[in-house]
C-alpha cells in the first residue's frame, strides 16, 4: 500500500513533500494539526508518519506518544522532523517509539532514504507479528478427547519449567506441535525456538549442524582442504540460546554426535567446529523420537545416559486411531487452513464424510489426515461442501481386516462393506482412480485421459459425473 501521512502546519512543506512522494509512487494525506492527524489514523491504516515537532495544537512528541497507543493491530512508523532540532528531542523521539529524526530544510534524498528504510521496517514488523501468529497457531493442540485433554492439562504444568523434555509418538502423530505449545508457554515464549531434524542431516554434517563451524573448518569424514567450509554458520544450540532448541528424531543420531550433545547438556558450553574457545549457552532442550529408546539402548544404538538427561519428563503423544472422536475438529483447522490459503474460506466437510473418516485406521496420523483434506480440497476447487463422494478409496480400507483376505466369504471383510450398493462401490473406485491420474499428470486431464485410454471428451464427462473438478 505504502500509504504516507504528512504532519505539518507549514502548508508549503506539506505540499512540497506531497507532491514529491507522489512521484515516488506513494499514496499521500496531509493533516495542520495533531487533532486532525489522530482522527486520520483512528479511521484508516498508514504505513508511516512524517511528523512535525511544532504544531500549533499540540507538542508533536505527545503526539507520537498516543500514535504508539492506537488500538490497531500495526502501528505505523513515524519519522520527526523538526526545523528547531535539538540532540535531547532526538533522544527524546528515539525513545517514544520514532524510526528516525529528520532536521529542516529537509533534504531530498535523505528524506526518500529514511522513508523507504522506514517502509521496509514497517513491512518486517508486520511479517513478524504474522509469523508469531501463525506460530501461535501451530502451537495450538486440537482435541476434545480424554488423551488429548490430559496432554494439554501436561503441557500447562510442565511449560513454565526449564526441564527437559522427551516426546515419543509415532510418525505424523505431532510431537513438533507439541514442543511448540511446550515454548509458547514457557517463561522462555518471547525467545527464538530452534527445530533441527536430526534424521534428514546426513551423519558427516549433523554436528556442524547442532554446534556451528569456524571458517576452513573440515567436515567429519572428509579430509581434503577443498572440503573445508567457506564461512562462519551458528549452530542450533547457539541460534537457540535463551529459548527453546527442538531435537526432532533425537534417536537417528550417531553415538559419537549423541556424546557431544551430552556434554553440551551437562556444561551448556560446546565448541564449534574448527573452534579453539567454547560458546556458552543457555537452552532448553526438547527431544523427540518415534523410536522406543529403551530398546535401542539395549541394542547398542542409544547412550543411557543421554537418555536419562533427555528424559526428564516425558511425553507421550497418542497416534489418531486412539483418538477419532477429535477427527472432526482437525478437520475443521485444516479446512480453515487451506482454505485461506487457497482463497475459499467457506469449504465444510458433511457428517457422511466425517464419519468415513471416522473409520479409517489412518497409519500416518495427523499428518496424513492433514494431506488428504489439502488434497481433497485442491482436487475439488468449485466444491463449497466435502461429501462422502469426494473422499479417496483408502479411507475406505481397514488395514486391520486385509489379514482376512483369502478367507471364506463368509468371514472376508472389506471395503464393500461400507456402501450399500454396487453401483456406489464401483463409482467410489472409479473416482479414486482417476484422482489418483490426475494426481499423477498433475492436474493435466489430457495426459490424465492419454494414461487411462479415454478420450479427453470422454474422460470430462465421466469427471462431471463423478463430482470431480479440477484446474489444469
Amino acid at each position: 500500500m505504502n500509504h504516507v501521512l504528512i504532519v505539518d502546519d507549514e502548508a508549503e512543506i506539506r505540499e512540497s513533500l506531497e507532491s514529491i512522494l507522489m512521484e515516488e509512487g506513494y499514496i499521500v494525506t496531509s493533516a495542520a494539526t495533531a487533532a486532525e492527524a489522530l482522527t486520520l489514523l483512528r479511521d484508516a491504516a498508514y504505513d508511516v508518519v512524517l511528523l512535525d515537532i511544532w504544531l500549533p495544537d499540540r507538542d508533536g512528541l505527545d503526539a507520537l506518544s498516543e500514535i504508539r497507543t492506537l488500538d490497531r493491530a500495526n502501528v505505523p512508523e513515524v519519522v520527526i522532523i523538526s526545523g528547531h532540532g535539538t540532540i535531547e528531542a532526538a533522544v527524546r523521539a528515539t525513545k517514544l517509539g520514532a524510526y528516525d529524526f529528520l532536521e529542516k530544510p529537509l533534504s531530498l534524498d535523505r528524506t526518500l532514504i529514511v522513508l523507504k528504510n522506514a517502509m521496509r521496517a514497517r513491512q518486517m514488523r508486520e511479517d513478524n507479528q504474522e509469523f508469531s501468529r501463525q506460530l501461535a497457531v501451530r502451537g495450538t493442540v486440537t482435541g476434545q478427547s480424554v488423551p488429548m485433554k490430559a496432554l494439554r492439562q501436561q503441557i500447562k504444568l510442565m511449560a513454565p519449567t526449564n526441564g527437559r523434555v522427551l516426546i515419543y509418538g509415532e510418525s505424523g502423530t505431532g510431537k513438533e506441535l507439541i514442543g511448540r505449545a511446550m515454548h509458547a508457554e514457557s517463561l522462555r515464549k518471547d525467545r527464538v525456538f530452534v527445530e533441527l531434524n536430526c534424521a534428514a542431516i546426513p551423519e558427516d554434517y549433523i554436528e556442524s549442524e547442532l554446534f556451528g563451524y569456524r571458517h576452513g573448518a573440515v567436515p567429519a569424514g572428509q579430509t581434503s582442504a577443498g572440503s573445508s567450509f567457506p564461512t562462519e554458520k551458528k549452530g542450533t544450540f547457539e541460534r537457540a540460546d535463551g529459548g527453546t532448541l527442538f531435537l526432532d528424531e533425537v534417536g537417528d543420531m550417531s553415538l559419537k554426535t549423541q556424546a557431544k550433545v551430552l556434554r553440551a547438556l551437562d556444561e551448556q558450553r560446546f565448541y564449534p567446529v574448527g573452534a579453539s574457545h567454547p560458546i556458552h549457552v543457555d537452552v532448553r532442550v526438547i527431544a523427540a523420537t518415534n523410536k522406543d529408546l529403551e530398546e535401542e539402548i539395549a541394542r547398542g544404538n542409544f547412550r543411557e545416559d543421554l537418555f536419562y538427561r533427555l528424559n526428564v519428563i516425558p511425553f507421550f503423544v497418542p497416534p489418531l486411531r486412539e483418538r477419532k472422536e477429535d477427527i472432526p475438529l482437525l478437520v475443521k483447522e485444516f479446512l480453515h487452513e487451506f482454505g485461506q490459503q487457497y482463497g475459499r474460506p467457506h469449504v465444510e466437510m458433511t457428517e457422511d464424510a466425517l464419519a468415513a473418516l471416522r473409520q479409517y485406521h489412518w497409519p500416518g496420523n495427523v499428518r496424513e489426515l492433514r494431506n488428504l483434506v489439502e488434497r481433497v480440497l485442491i482436487l475439488n476447487p468449485k466444491t463449497q461442501r466435502l461429501e462422502r463422494k469426494h473422499l479417496p478409496m483408502l479411507v475406505f480400507r481397514d488395514p486391520n481386516r486385509e489379514a482376512n483376505r483369502g478367507t471364506s466369504p463368509s468371514s472376508r471383510s472389506g471395503p464393500a462393506e461400507e456402501f450399500t450398493s454396487l453401483l456406489q462401490a464401483r463409482e467410489a473406485y472409479e473416482r479414486d482412480y482417476i484422482l489418483k491420474k490426475l494426481d499423477e499428470c498433475h492436474g493435466n486431464v489430457s495426459r490424465a485421459a492419454e494414461s487411462l485410454g479415454l478420450e479427453r471428451s470422454h474422460l470430462y464427462r465421466k469427471m462431471k459425473a463423478l463430482g470431480v473438478s479440477v484446474k489444469e
